[in-house]
């Protein structure tokens, strides 16, 4: 009797070039979502500042509000980046990442 059919020693190297490949490609995601989130608090940063402008323009003020003035009348969604890290405006109006302790 002659059955067709992979071998052991065939699977074997089948999940052999599998599992590098997973090797391979697992740490380059996790370097990519590292950069994804950088980008995104970048992102974040550039709409805040925006809606500051259009706060003020609204509100008819030269004054700067705060992160939570912001949140609170609706203009932006919440007060820190992507990546957790929390936002403020400082005095001239430039939106930062708040320093860590």
């Amino acid at each position: 009797m002659n059955q067709k059919g992979f071998t052991l020693i065939e699977m074997m190297v089948v999940l052999l070039v599998i599992s590098i490949l997973i090797l391979i490609t697992i740490p380059n995601l996790t370097k990519q979502q590292g950069v994804i989130r950088s980008k995104g608090c970048e992102a974040y940063i550039n709409m805040v500042q925006a809606q500051i402008e259009a706060y003020k323009m609204e509100f008819n003020t030269s004054s700067n509000p705060t992160i939570s003035e912001l949140k609170t009348s609706g203009y932006i969604p919440e007060t820190e980046c992507p990546n957790g890290e929390a936002l403020q405006i400082a005095s001239n109006g430039e939106v930062n990442v708040v320093p860590e302790p």
